[in-house]
């Protein structure tokens, strides 16, 4: 089962970082967390691994609109976006948004997420473009 999408940059990591952002802001979407998977491994565990940042990626009017259905949505809110270093190119990954209709057996999410789906496969093309 898929459950997401992805693109691959030829594009240093930090510069398709701040791609991203910029990619998700022209969707709507704010960025109201960032975890840096790296770091953190190197920090608490002493392990290396490849760049890898979690985008925890929000469009306000649509998580409103989740939470007006379904306020235990919150649990797969924000939309995560992961950016990784690759063997040859910079990974993108975005989570599809129909995973929280199929999750939750909530129909009435699927206008939410088709849109949601819509516009973050939008930044995924930007990003390609």
């Amino acid at each position: 089962m898929s459950y997401g999408t992805q693109v691959r940059l030829d594009a240093p990591f930090g510069e398709t970082v701040a791609r991203v952002r910029a990619a998700l802001a022209g969707q709507g979407f704010g960025v109201l967390t960032e975890i840096d998977v790296a770091a953190t491994v190197q920090a608490k565990l002493g392990e290396q691994m490849e760049d890898y940042v979690i985008l925890g990626a929000c469009n306000p009017p649509f998580a409103h609109q989740a939470l007006g259905i379904d306020r235990s949505i919150g649990l797969l809110l924000p939309c995560n976006v992961v950016v990784r270093a690759g063997l040859e190119a910079t990974i993108v990954e975005a989570l599809d948004p129909q995973v929280m209709v199929t999750l939750t057996g909530r129909p009435e999410l699927k206008p939410v997420a088709d849109e949601v789906a819509s516009r973050l496969a939008a930044a995924l093309a930007e990003l390609s473009a």
